[in-house]
This record gives C-alpha cells, structure tokens and sequence, in this order.
C-alpha cells in the first residue's frame, strides 16, 4: 500500500477544467497503454499517485516522437511512469530525473530496474532546488510535474540548463480553475501554490525571449520554448 497519497490527495488535479464527457472521450477514444506502462498506470489510479492521464500521455506521445529530444530532464518521478513513456517514444534518449519522496523512489528505482533496460534513465534523489545547479549539461526538454509553488522557484535553474530551442512542460497549472479566482477565495491551504502559479504566469506569457502557451488539457498545460540564450525573468 501507497503511503505517500490517499483518496484525498491532489484534489485540484481531479478537478479537470474540460467538460467531463470531453475528457472521458479524450481518455477512452485514443489509443491506450499496453504492457507495463498500462500496467504502471493502472497502478498509480488505484493508489492515487499523481501521474500524468491517459489524454496528456498520448499528446506527450505525439509532442515527443514529433520533437525527437535528444536529453531530457524531469522534475517530479514519482513511480518512474512518465519518464518510462518518455524512453518509450524517443528511442535512444537521454533522462535526468529528479524527486525528492523516498516511497516514490523506491518505485522508481524498482520500475527502472525492470523496465530501463539500456539505462537510458538517471535518478537524482533529492531536493530540485539544491540538485539542479549541481547538473553540468544541457537539455533540450524538460517536464516539470512537481510542487506547483515551486515552478516559479525552479524555473531560472531550468532556463540556464535549457538549449535555445528547447521547450519546457509545466502540468496542472490550472489547480481546477482556481488560478483565475481572486486569491481571497481561495483556501488558505492553497494559497501559495495560487500565487506561485501567477507569478509564474507573470513572468513567461508576456516575455519576448520566450514562446508560451496554455493548454486546456487535464488540469492545464503551460508550454515554454526558450527562443534567446540569455532570459530575464521578472520575478519581483
């Protein structure tokens, strides 16, 4: 049994901002998992473990194989799912991924064991912040699927170690359509990740040196390209 999450955990992330007959089509009428990623995701559901669903999967399939990234470097593993599916589309790259749950690592590292067989996968355990400015290469994509008040923290880190070109995912930046509501309604609980998420916002939909885009997809999609070598982030 899965200490990390419960049936009431991640709470905006089962608020989908799509209508829920479109996501349930979504996430039935496109081609489904087979073998052990089928095998993983239908693990993380019945355990609850935050990992990216079925409609968010098959656009990463599609993104990636269309991309063709040479290194990529994730932020969140969680059980080892999405860096597996990302081994699975590109054949032959290259993933740096970093978490910081000991439960979740001990998945991952069973999961990669099994299932990463040219060790394509690297596993750094740690604290994001205190492991990224430790990394000497470069990436031309990186998913971010962790804290989400801490996107805005990670994000200059990211940017350094991003090839011009390069594009940055960033999930469930939504938080169930609570990231458009006046923060006074928002739970207190919650009301870091509310403002770390605009700031966020803030910071990359209007900048020059950078192409973004919302995806309305599961609980929103940001998508960053780094188009300069040198981006100034307004973080005040």
């Amino acid at each position: 049994m899965v200490k990390s999450y419960g049936e009431r955990s991640n709470r905006n992330m089962r608020r989908p901002v799509v209508k829920e007959e479109i996501v349930e089509f979504l996430r039935t009428s496109q081609k489904q998992l087979d073998g052990y990623l089928a095998d993983l995701a239908d693990f993380a559901q019945r355990e609850n473990i935050p990992v990216i669903p079925h409609e968010t999967v098959v656009y990463f399939q599609f993104l990636l194989q269309a991309i063709q990234p040479k290194k990529i470097l994730e932020i969140g593993t969680a059980i080892g799912f999405s860096a597996l599916l990302m081994k699975e589309s590109v054949p032959g790259v290259q993933i740096t991924t970093i978490d910081r749950n000991p439960e979740m690592i001990a998945f991952a590292k069973e999961n990669f064991a099994k299932f990463d067989k040219h060790s394509q996968i690297t596993l750094l355990e740690g604290e994001a912040q205190e492991v990224l400015p430790t990394i000497n290469e470069k990436f031309d994509f990186v998913f971010m699927d962790s804290a989400k008040s801490k996107y805005i923290v990670f994000l200059p880190y990211i940017l350094e170690k991003l090839e011009v070109g390069g594009v940055i995912i960033i999930d469930d930046v939504f938080q169930g359509g609570d990231v458009v509501r006046p923060i006074e309604d928002i739970r207190r609980g919650q009301r870091t990740i509310h403002r770390g998420l605009n700031k966020l916002f803030d910071a990359v939909l209007n900048n020059e040196k950078l192409t973004a885009s919302l995806i309305p997809m599961s609980d929103g999609i940001l998508m960053i390209r780094k188009n300069e070598e040198d981006v100034d982030l307004d973080l005040d």
